[in-house]
């Protein structure tokens, strides 16, 4: 029995709990504002959410909501639903995976799923070197174990990471996080060992989106240099982790050259290369993986997200000789590698090869980099608007604004401008009226675009419509 409590209101608590129970219990699935209201109550505010609604359903590049609502989705989950929602070769692999075995735990013993994945992954690798996988569920978790293993392997502590990074909200991967203060307010001290250097951004070097590549490259590799001449020495230094394409720091890929860089520095001090291709990885910037643009070689890539289109799965992969060091056992997880994901992301791959779905990404690519552009050449919009970049369907728009950090310092900022604060976020609200799912990223203006990598012209097309129309609703609202 419950103890007699009183509420706010001065009735019995217990009273007011069962009333509501009963609410819910009688209405919950009659009525879809009741239903969001019991979420609201009863999930932890610690999670945030973009629109309001309970999403029921989710079909190729549309998801709808419990009242009828039916909206566009670029967000993809955040770069998970590459394929879409609900692809029926995906779905139907899960389905059939379910009526055989669900979950055969890989420290009992393999399991088919499993081994034909990575049977389908090897000739998609970006290095032929990268031949030994564990999986794992998420990219959190991926992290953590290149962090682990790079330790093990080589020795060493240290590890040295980007500013603007994203690796996820786990303990590790929290500490190697440089994009937002939010993810470790108030849980000092995270990991020691972390160590940060700039990345080849224009914003963390106070320069002008204009600004060459080899500029920002050969400013951030000498940072390193010093990096490892003065705070975490070369012989206490296991690894060096990047995104190729800053994710949650403001969708900003990589120059070719600095890649190479650091590929070059842990050559000569026998540092490991993790990169994190957990967002930017199958088919989302048009290829594979972003690391064959530039021919690098990692020595522990990660991946997840699009690699099960949606069923919880990430992937360490690297190469027989290191992981060979690894004891049995000290790697592992309970549900790591499931059956039903496993399953699932083989169906992933085939329908990559199957569907052309990289033809379909560079064709949809060209058609939203224009149309982003085609805004950028407006005289009405020029001057709110600072960067279009990005690859494949991972792209970005960047606002300008005098609110953002280090606005004062910062010659991007463009002078006079008059616009009310968080121009990004108000775009992609607009979007969300209008009927479109879009997301914001970094702390800087920037909104992202991320949409199904097999989605339709005529999609694209109203996708890019409904962002256009949008902005120019906000540009004239100041």
């Amino acid at each position: 029995m419950l103890p007699k409590l009183i509420n706010r209101s001065g009735r019995p608590l217990r009273r007011t709990l069962l009333r509501r129970g009963e609410r819910y219990a009688s209405s919950s699935i009659s009525s879809p504002e009741v239903l969001n209201d019991f979420g609201k109550h009863h999930v932890t505010k610690g999670l945030a959410r973009i629109s309001e609604g309970v999403m029921v359903k989710g079909s190729g590049s549309y998801v709808e909501y419990v009242d009828g609502k039916r909206m566009l989705d670029f967000t993809c989950g955040i770069g998970v639903t590459n394929l879409g929602h609900s692809h029926p070769k995906v779905s139907q692999a899960a389905a059939d995976q379910c009526m055989n075995i669900v979950h055969a735990q890989c420290s009992i013993a393999f399991h088919e799923p499993y081994l034909r994945l990575i049977e389908k992954l090897l000739p998609a690798m970006p290095h032929p070197s990268l031949d030994s996988f564990f999986f794992w569920n998420s990219g959190s978790e991926a992290v953590e174990g290149a962090i682990k293993m790079a330790r093990v392997l080589t020795g060493r502590q240290n590890v040295i990471t980007m500013q603007g990074a994203y690796h996820g909200r786990t303990f590790g991967a929290m500490a190697v996080t440089k994009s937002k203060t939010v993810y470790s307010d108030g849980v000092a001290p995270l990991m020691p060992g972390v160590f940060s250097i700039p990345y080849p951004f224009w914003h963390q070097h106070r320069l002008p989106p204009s600004t060459p590549p080899s500029v920002l490259t050969e400013e951030c590799l000498y940072q390193l240099h010093l990096l490892l001449s003065q705070q975490t020495s070369p012989k206490d230094t296991a690894a060096i982790i990047i995104e190729p394409v800053l994710g949650e720091g403001g969708y900003v890929p990589a120059p070719k050259e600095f890649l190479e860089g650091l590929r070059a520095v842990c050559d000569q001090h026998g540092i490991l290369l993790i990169v994190d291709e957990v967002q930017s990885g199958f088919g989302r910037t048009g290829n594979w993986f972003f690391i064959e643009e530039s021919r690098i070689r990692p020595d522990i890539m990660l991946m997840a997200k699009g690699l099960a289109n949606g069923f919880p799965l990430s992937g360490v992969v690297s190469r027989k000789e290191l992981t060979d060091k690894l004891a049995p056992g000290s790697m592992g997880g309970t549900y790591a590698g499931n059956a039903v994901s496993c399953a699932a992301a083989c169906a992933v791959a085939d329908a990559f090869r199957e569907e052309n779905i990289l033809v379909n990404v560079q064709a949809r690519s060209q058609e939203l980099f224009a149309s982003l552009y085609a805004l950028k050449d407006d005289q009405t919009l020029a001057q709110y608007i600072l960067d279009v970049r990005g690859r494949g369907l991972m792209v970005a728009i960047e606002f300008a604004s005098s609110e953002a950090p280090g606005a004062a310092f910062d010659p991007a900022t463009p002078k006079g401008l008059t616009v009310k604060k968080g121009i990004a976020s108000r775009v992609a609200k607009k979007c969300i009226e209008k009927g479109m799912l879009l997301l914001t990223t970094s702390v800087y203006e920037v909104v992202r675009f991320i949409p199904p990598l097999n989605i339709s012209q005529e999609d694209m097309k109203k996708g890019c419509d409904i962002f256009a129309e949008s902005l120019r609703e906000v540009v004239k609202e100041g």
